[in-house]
């Protein structure tokens, strides 16, 4: 089952609140909202790619928790962007400086702000030119880097700032360059 995105009309807009409001009443549903304010509908995700993404929390969260440069999210965290949306990554990674300057209070809410890393990896069920659309739309808000890995066909788009988008086919692992410094992604697992 694919992700159904309803076409509110303008004067159907929903403000941040009314999102915040809306996702707290269905907390079973994943929501996202579009910068044009398209309410997204996530459906949760099969085996596979529940695997992949926790494949990457491991790594992830190792790599984060040893060197304590900032904080880590999985999918469900929400982020409310600078240009408007709000948004969950597949897994994502703010730096602790940015952390520590939000309040305790915007910390228990969607984050205002664009994580520093963000990655989605294609379900069987994903549009990829909707998530690619999604990739770009994190760099509009600030995003330094960007992961989009399709397990299916074994590729990676790499997103950085003011570089066209790099695609790698079949590599073995993936680096956070100074985004992440010295953490090493190993696609085996999630290209098995």
């Amino acid at each position: 089952m694919s992700a159904l995105t309803l076409n509110l009309p303008p004067i159907l807009k929903l403000t941040d609140e009314q999102f915040t409001k809306l996702a707290v009443a269905n907390q079973d549903l994943q929501l996202e909202l579009t910068a044009k304010g398209e309410l997204v509908i996530m459906p949760p995700t099969g085996g596979d790619t529940g695997n992949r993404n926790f494949e990457v929390y491991i790594d992830l969260g190792i790599w984060n928790r040893q060197t304590r440069l900032g904080k880590a999210f999985d999918s469900s965290t929400g982020f409310r962007l600078p240009l408007g949306s709000t948004r969950s990554p597949d897994a994502s990674w703010v730096k602790i400086e940015r952390w520590n300057a939000l309040t305790q209070e915007q910390r228990k809410k969607f984050l205002p702000l664009c994580p520093d890393f963000a990655l989605e990896i294609v379900s069987e069920t994903d549009d990829v030119e909707e998530t690619r659309t999604k990739m770009r739309e994190y760099f509009d808000n600030g995003l330094r880097l960007g992961w989009l890995i399709n397990p299916k066909l074994k590729q990676v788009e790499i997103y950085r700032p003011n570089r066209e988008v790099e695609l790698l086919q079949s590599p073995a692992t993936l680096s956070g360059e100074e985004v992440l410094p010295g953490f090493v992604l190993d696609l085996q697992p999630i290209f098995a």
